[in-house]
């Protein structure tokens, strides 16, 4: 993908899962790897590594990430989320690129396949803010997110978008409502949001400009906040894939994602 930056914003500090990017993984060789070296494997299977930079503001997982042959970019502290920490990325980096992609740090389990078409999707929809994925969940995760949502976890983000292909909501509550006979369906209709993104540059000036949104602090959701501005944000649907694609947002995520590297041959 020529012209494409990719930016993998991570922070130490979290209110679920503290030191979450250091958090070890282990994979199919039985070799445990951090979580921010995994979300790193991920992005280089799609580009050329020298287009990847991880932007943080701790010099832990800086030092990690140095550690395995990344990039790193230093951040500023006062960077609300990831998009307005890939913003300060870009302008410190000094880089002009085409698209920049925003690939969360807790989504070692991102295909390929959808970052390439969300780049596609915003080249060809120019009144679009930001593209972003949203994926037919199979039953499986379907369950996974309701059973987090009962014990009163996070276990991901759902979407509901229009047949114009914008976003209509994000939430992290299991959105929409099912009746029973379409929760049992095996590719029940729901759409899990997987994190992350595709911008142009100026989408991300203004993104900073706006300011926090209450509806992003409500839900926790930085994406909500092209929204409550009345900007435009594309959603491209996918069909369910091969693997439940898991983000690592609590400790008992671990486990299946674990299993899902092993089942897949991820080293």
């Amino acid at each position: 993908m020529a012209d494409v930056a990719v930016i993998i914003p991570a922070r130490y500090q979290s209110s679920r899962y503290p030191a979450k990017p250091l958090a070890p993984l282990v994979g199919a060789t039985g070799t445990p790897k951090p979580l921010i070296r995994r979300s790193w494997e991920c992005a280089a299977a799609i580009v050329d590594p020298a287009s990847i930079w991880i932007a943080t503001d701790d010099d832990r997982i800086a030092d990690a990430v140095r550690g395995f042959g990344g990039q790193v970019v230093m951040t500023a502290e006062s960077c609300a989320n990831g998009t307005e920490r890939c913003a300060d990325a870009i302008a410190r980096l000094g880089i002009a690129p085409e698209i920049v992609v925003n690939l969360q740090g807790d989504a070692p389990l991102t295909p390929g396949h959808v970052v390439a078409a969300l780049v596609d999707a915003l080249r060809a929809m120019p009144d679009v803010a930001m593209t972003t994925p949203a994926i037919r969940c199979a039953r499986s995760t379907y369950a996974h997110l309701v059973e987090d949502q009962a014990q009163g976890r996070v276990g991901g983000t759902t979407v509901v978008f229009g047949a114009d292909r914008r976003a209509l909501y994000f939430s992290k509550r299991v959105i929409p409502h099912l009746p029973p006979e379409a929760a049992t369906m095996a590719f029940p209709p729901v759409h899990l949001h997987l994190g992350v993104y595709a911008y142009r540059p100026d989408a991300l000036r203004r993104y900073v400009a706006m300011g926090v949104s209450e509806l992003e602090l409500l839900e926790g959701l930085e994406q909500l906040r092209f929204l409550a501005g009345g900007i435009a944000v594309g959603v491209v649907p996918f069909d369910p894939i091969e693997w439940d694609a898991i983000e690592l947002n609590n400790p008992t995520d671990v486990a299946p994602i674990e299993a899902i590297l092993k089942a897949r041959g991820i080293a």
